[in-house]
């Protein structure tokens, strides 16, 4: 902790030069300025405030540490021991709050996220999965009071998806769903299987942070965009005009079709809004070794190859499997009741960090 402590005491005496200068007539009258300061203090101001009372309990711990060796009445010494107590306990709760409060943010978390998810082994049954991890990730957002729009989709016959992107919109969407990248299995009976027998599908979810012009500026001369008729349902007006458009980003080779929208302009953005996601996503795997090295911490690697997660419903069961947490409360998971598994999760990649900072 003494690691901490030093950085601490920077930080409340940046705090307190931070609050003077937001006194100060010459700021205030200077927006931009004063907005910049503004948005320094509020990113401050939990651990400050938790750092103050910090200092405060360890100064009441030295005076009841002294009372209990200098006073000679029993009922003195009684109440010192309590305070002793409560006080040590106090303590310890604070520096558990002040290292989580002092963890390294992840500069995406407070981003929206697009989410893509596929169907990967079991064909149809994989397809059918990838729709039911939809719904369920839809219901969650809808409970976190976020708005989901489905910007990209190639459903097949039997109802599912061979692949689906969902943008998800709202307060702090990645730092909740960043844990759900990766390969997600399910065991149940198909619809299909006549006789009854248990069949294992797999589905992968890709989770990538929704970045805009400021975080990632692609040079319109590394797209190749190219447009062509709209195919499928849409009515006539669709099939009469070039609105489907098909960008390619020529660096990397990720290609992004899109022909849901009703005009090619709306097209053109959402292609490039995915694209964006895309090329970002590419060059942070590309970066992937060194990426987690210097996170060690992070829960698993979160490539889409790794198992995390299975769901088994005869059993109306579901284990991740990077945290070993089993619940028997599938139906109630699958109807976007996650809160308990993505807690766990958040708590088990806090305690990973907090032991390399213990490190």
């Amino acid at each position: 902790m003494d690691k901490i402590f030093a950085q601490l005491d920077g930080l409340l005496g940046r705090y307190e030069e931070l609050e003077e200068l937001m006194s100060d007539p010459a700021v205030i009258n200077d927006t931009k300025r004063y907005m910049a300061l503004s948005k320094e203090e509020g990113g401050m101001r939990d651990v400050v405030a938790a750092y103050k009372k910090y200092k405060q309990v360890k100064a009441d711990l030295a005076e009841s540490e002294a009372l209990l060796r200098e006073s000679k009445d029993p009922d003195m010494q009684e109440l010192a021991k309590e305070d002793l107590a409560s006080l040590t306990e106090e303590q310890a709760k604070l520096e558990d709050d002040i290292k989580k409060l002092m963890l390294p943010k992840d500069p995406n978390d407070d981003k929206n996220i697009i989410m893509e998810i596929r169907g990967a082994a079991g064909g149809d049954e994989a397809s059918l999965f990838a729709g039911d991890l939809l719904t369920m990730y839809m219901k969650y957002a809808e409970k976190q009071g976020w708005t989901t729009e489905i910007i990209d989709e190639n459903p097949t016959e039997v109802g599912g998806y061979k692949e689906v992107s969902v943008l998800i919109t709202g307060q702090n969407v990645y730092s909740k769903l960043k844990y759900e990248n990766g390969a997600h299995r399910v065991q149940r009976v198909p619809v299909t299987e006549s006789a009854g027998r248990v069949h294992t599908s797999t589905a992968t979810v890709g989770v990538m942070p929704e970045y805009d012009e400021v975080d990632l500026e692609i040079d319109p001369k590394d797209i190749r965009t190219d447009v062509y008729r709209s195919s499928g349902a849409g009515g006539q007006h669709i099939n009469k005009t070039s609105s489907a458009v098909r960008m390619t980003h020529l660096p990397t080779g990720i290609v992004v079709t899109m022909q849901d929208q009703r005009s090619q302009q709306q097209n053109r953005a959402k292609a490039m809004q995915i694209l964006r996601s895309r090329v970002y996503d590419f060059y942070e795997s590309q970066n992937e070794s060194q990426y987690a090295e210097k996170r060690k911490t992070a829960i698993g690697t979160g490539d889409r190859s790794e198992r995390i997660r299975t769901y088994n419903y005869p059993q109306n069961r579901v284990t991740d499997h990077r945290i070993g947490l089993t619940l028997n409360k599938l139906d109630r998971i699958m109807n976007g009741e996650l809160d308990e598994i993505i807690e766990a999760l958040i708590v088990q990649d806090q305690t990973n960090k907090m032991e390399q900072i213990d490190g």
